[in-house]
């Protein structure tokens, strides 16, 4: 197979953008379509698709803050109301959440884990699709994510969880690159 050059750039400079620089338009048509797309193409063995995508845009943004703002004061009576306000605008700025749930579930030869993994690969290419079409995302997990009353809420269904949820939009600003690891300190080569 011949090298990629575009692909390899891709990949050498993709960055997250944190969503309070995620701003319309987001992938829409035709555009979103092929963002799924992307984002199923994962390793999965068993081709058991062990993950569902829930859709959070427009109005339903601010809906999903409300339901986690009322949750978040029933669990934490302590909240002021700045707190508050932060947990009605956690699907906010970006004008597009996509929450990928793990379905995984026992199975004779593939286990649970390498499906919930499957569940990441998702998630993450979902980040590299939004890049790779002109886009910005993050992916965020935050309480929400393993609240098991916030999860149904959400659209979880009974056995499943939340992996996290991205962010897409297009970028209001440029983001730096973040300092990476030291490839000598987190790679060694097994010998027997």
């Amino acid at each position: 197979m011949p090298a990629n050059p575009a692909l390899r750039d891709h990949l050498l400079t993709r960055r997250s953008v944190g969503q309070a620089f995620l701003a319309e338009p987001a992938p829409t048509g035709a555009d979103l379509q092929t963002l799924l797309t992307i984002a199923t193409r994962v390793p999965d063995h068993g081709k058991l698709a062990p993950w569902r995508l829930v859709l959070f845009s427009g109005d339903a943004r601010a809906a999903a803050g409300e339901k986690l703002a009322e949750i978040a004061k029933r669990k934490r009576p302590e909240i002021d109301e700045a707190g508050i306000e932060i947990e009605r605008r956690q699907f906010l700025p970006a004008p597009l959440v996509i929450g990928v749930i793990s379905t995984a579930k026992p199975h004779v030869k593939i286990p649970e884990f390498e499906q919930l993994l499957s569940a990441g690969n998702v998630a993450f290419n979902l980040v590299h699709g939004a890049y790779a079409l002109g886009y910005a995302a993050t992916w965020i997990t935050r309480w929400y994510t393993f609240d098991a009353e916030a999860a149904a809420a959400l659209g979880a269904k009974e056995g499943e969880r939340f992996v996290g949820f991205v962010h897409i939009g297009t970028p209001t600003t440029t983001i730096e690159d973040r300092p990476r690891p030291d490839l000598a300190e987190i790679v060694t080569e097994w010998r027997p």
